[in-house]
């Protein structure tokens, strides 16, 4: 069965977690194939709340082949911490497996990070997870490969450093890091996690050639993309569709299908331009129906109608062949529903979503009005039996976007999930 990406439409946050782990029932192997511990996915199990943020959420699925692909940046007193809470909830975490070619975000990174964000405002959650591509980019960063051989590591380890100290002290002002403590606090980790670590890609080819359910999840969202993006305001990695290959060293041709999951409104978090927020009672009351804080920092959404210019710029950025539409039941108590169809620039209608930063920031959305359904739709199970306005609102979400759906969610739990077609 070829593979399944699973990515944002939107600006993150959109409830991949909850589709993940709703997927992994019928997947065999599931990979997480960029981002870091910025990322935050929470799923909803038997009453008990799981947030994860660098282990795939299919872990909560016993037997599920669970991986971190080398396209992610490893925090490892993170991850460690996050194996640890599943297994003290009773998650058995061996089928977990680390690529050896993940980079690894050092303390130095943290800091750096930390103080670049007071300046830039980039909006940031401060988890190093910028400094730590940059650093992967610029090719002095290290790779969980490095750490095992402890030795060929020292030199380099203590030369960068040295480097990282001097740019703290003399541009920054702020104390530098003692390479040798911080170093045996790493080989403290990786020894922890050795038992982990593999060639994450061959595992996962070896599974598409047995035939086997892959599906790769994205963390944060198409809106969030180095490249595709609303940059600056956006992540340090590949969340679109493209990402999966690159993350988790796979060839396009593997991939079968590609599920955007949007949610029945538009969310988002940190800095940049949001044509559609509201700003009023009626995005607080979207924050407070939907519960919209950050999982990874609690932050406070920010929220808004229905934006379809993303949905179908993510669309033809992702190669979408479905969508999955989640909190639908947000919307249960609003008698008039928009959607915005385009934007409006210094008087022209624009249809298609700006590459420039300060164009978006001056556009107005062009909304459309639908009628609400003014009932709970949280206990229905079946796609016929939503009330016909909300099959209207899907409807409309389809035509605007060019994608049909699959799935729904009317709640956060996995038993609030309408299918419509089956995706392995």
């Amino acid at each position: 069965m070829p593979a399944v990406v699973l990515v944002g439409a939107q600006w993150g946050d959109e409830g991949k977690g909850k589709i993940t782990d709703f997927l992994a029932e019928d997947a065999d192997c599931v990979v997480r194939y960029q981002g870091g511990s910025n990322a935050g996915h929470t799923v909803e199990l038997a009453n008990e709340k799981f947030m994860l943020h660098l282990i795939p959420s299919g872990i909560l699925h016993a037997e599920k082949l669970c991986v971190i692909g080398n396209g992610v940046v490893v925090d490892l007193g993170k991850v460690i911490d996050e194996i640890e809470g599943l297994q003290r909830r009773g998650i058995d975490t061996s089928n977990l497996r680390i690529s050896s070619r993940a980079s690894v975000v050092m303390p130095y990174h943290k800091k750096i990070d930390e103080i670049e964000d007071r300046t830039k405002k980039i909006g940031t959650t401060k988890r190093g997870i910028g400094p730590t591509y940059a650093d992967k980019i610029s090719r002095v960063g290290f790779r969980i490969c490095d750490l095992l051989h402890e030795e060929s590591f020292q030199k380099k380890f203590a030369e960068e450093v040295e480097c990282k100290n001097r740019l703290l002290e003399a541009v920054y002002g702020e104390p530098g890091f003692d390479a040798k403590e911080m170093q045996e606090q790493l080989m403290a980790q990786i020894g922890i996690l050795k038992k982990y670590i593999a060639d994450t890609a061959y595992l996962v080819h070896n599974s598409l050639r047995a035939g086997k359910n892959v599906l790769f999840e994205g963390a944060q969202g198409t809106l969030l993309d180095i490249d595709h993006g609303t940059y600056p305001y956006v992540t340090s990695s590949y969340p679109t569709a493209g990402g999966a290959c690159i993350g988790s060293g796979i060839g396009p041709t593997e991939i079968g299908k590609v599920i955007g999951v949007a949610k029945a409104y538009t969310t988002r978090v940190g800095e940049g331009p949001f044509p559609t927020e509201l700003v009023d009672a009626t995005g607080e009351l979207l924050r407070e129906r939907g519960a919209e804080f950050g999982t990874t920092t609690g932050r406070p959404r920010r929220c808004g109608w229905l934006d379809a210019v993303i949905l179908r710029y993510a669309a033809r950025i992702n190669g979408l062949t479905d969508l999955a539409i989640t909190k639908l039941d947000v919307l249960d108590n609003f008698a008039t529903l928009k959607i915005c169809v385009a934007y409006r620039y210094q008087g022209e209608l624009v249809y298609e979503f700006p590459d420039n930063i300060h164009v978006l920031e001056g556009c107005v959305p062009e909304y459309i009005e639908m009628p609400g359904w003014n009932q709970d739709i949280s206990q229905i199970t079946e796609y016929g039996d939503l009330p016909l306005e909300a099959q209207a609102y899907i409807a409309k979400i389809e035509e605007l976007s060019g994608v049909k759906h699959s799935m729904v969610a009317v709640g956060p739990k996995r038993s609030q999930t309408i299918v419509s077609n089956r995706l392995f």
